[in-house]
């Protein structure tokens, strides 16, 4: 989010298109460079190191496993990285879906608390629809209520819930960005 305002500058209307993009591209492919380097050494930036095993999908796979929690500097390096770099592909590219992505863009932290209120009251629907009971809302293995520990999805699933989600959070977004912009007041800038 911080990185968010600070790239709001370049997004200026007097900045161009064409130095927009550069310092995306450079800025982005640098980040990605950073964790490539980083993690090829394997000394600094993630308390966990890479480990290489007999078979390659497996070391391949610890050289792109870092810690989120806390964020690690890599972490945010092959994150943020490829983020910034997306954002300077595709600038000039106008089609049907960058219309409904820009929807969500323009309201993101309306779009972050109402996705985060709803998954978590679909969680609680689908924890009394799976037969669970009120008294087992709380675990003691866990810091969440309704999520004990033999309590789940398959990957699948979470997908589809995510894909559904997003989809019925596109009219509200939709309509929050167009009042955004009929109304002017100070604090609708932030949310």
């Amino acid at each position: 989010m911080f990185a968010g305002y600070a790239f709001g500058n370049i997004y200026a209307l007097d900045f161009t298109s064409a130095k927009r993009r550069q310092i995306l591209l450079l800025l982005g492919g640098g980040l990605v460079l950073l964790f490539i380097v980083l993690r090829m050494v394997n000394h600094y930036g993630d308390p966990v190191p890479r480990k290489i095993y007999p078979d390659t999908t497996r070391t391949i796979l610890s050289f792109l496993n870092t810690t989120k929690y806390p964020p690690s500097l890599m972490y945010l390096c092959m994150t943020i990285g490829p983020g910034i770099l997306v954002l300077g592909l595709p600038e000039n590219v106008r089609a049907a879906w960058t219309n409904v992505v820009s929807v969500y863009g323009r309201v993101p932290l309306f779009y972050f608390v109402f996705h985060f209120y709803l998954i978590h009251l679909l969680c609680m629907v689908f924890f009394f629809a799976t037969g669970h009971t009120l008294s087992q809302a709380s675990d003691p293995n866990s810091p969440f209520l309704f999520r004990p520990a033999n309590f789940g999805y398959s990957l699948p699933v979470v997908y589809l819930v995510w894909f559904c989600v997003v989809m019925v959070l596109y009219r509200p977004c939709k309509r929050y960005s167009e009042y955004k912009l009929s109304h002017k007041k100070w604090w609708l800038s932030y949310v």
